[in-house]
Parts: C-alpha cells; sequence; structure tokens
C-alpha cells in the first residue's frame, strides 16, 4: 500500500507540499506523543501517528526519516512548523480523528509494525 492510497482511505488532509505520494511505500506504523520514544522505536520508513503538532516533531521525523506524520485529534501545526517540514522533506497529514481509529485503520489496510 502506498502512501496515496492511505491518504485517500483515510481521508487524510496533505499540510505540507505536494510530492508523489504513489511512490512512497510506507515500512510500517508507530505511534507515540512522546518523542524520545518516537526516537528510539520509530523505524525508517514508517508512518508515525501523534497528536502533537509543535515544531520539535520535524527534527524527529527527519531524525528517523519517517515516511510521513498523521497528526491527529485537530492539532494543526503553525506555518513556521510546516515550512520547516517541507524544508526537511518531512510530509505531515492530518485529521480530525483520534490516535486509536487510525492506528486501527492503518492496519486494517496492512500497515503493520
Amino acid at each position: 500500500m502506498n502512501l496515496a492510497e492511505i491518504i485517500e482511505k483515510l481521508g487524510l488532509t496533505v499540510l505540507t507540499e505536494e510530492k508523489d505520494f504513489s511512490s512512497i511505500i510506507p515500512t510500517g506504523g508507530y505511534t507515540s506523543d512522546l518523542l524520545s520514544c518516537v526516537m528510539a522505536g520509530a523505524t525508517h520508513g514508517c508512518i508515525w501517528v501523534t497528536l502533537q503538532a509543535h515544531s520539535n516533531i520535524i527534527a524527529v521525523a527527519a531524525l528517523d526519516e519517517v515516511s510521513a506524520v498523521i497528526i491527529t485529534e485537530g492539532a494543526m501545526p503553525d506555518a513556521g512548523t510546516i515550512a520547516r517540514a517541507n524544508q526537511e522533506g518531512v510530509i505531515l497529514l492530518s485529521t480530525a480523528e483520534p490516535s486509536f481509529p487510525v492506528i486501527g485503520k492503518l492496519w486494517e489496510l496492512g500497515v503493520k509494525a
């Protein structure tokens, strides 16, 4: 399953610059709101699900080289955070849904840990 299909099936909003999302194949998923846990546990190419929307998520996402960050519960990063994500090549996606249902849907789509 590629990122374009995930964006469509979950009804996610793309917050950063458009890319060829169909060429991005996530390697799995990870969820945590504690940045130190994400640094230790997220793997290269995974989708990170979090309700955090501040600029520090960009540094962590870039460090772990995640395929995308899904920000849940309607949390919205500010313009500076989105600009930084674009500079770092981090894809930010948004949904109003809570994290748990988003994770369940990803699992059903075949995005496993």
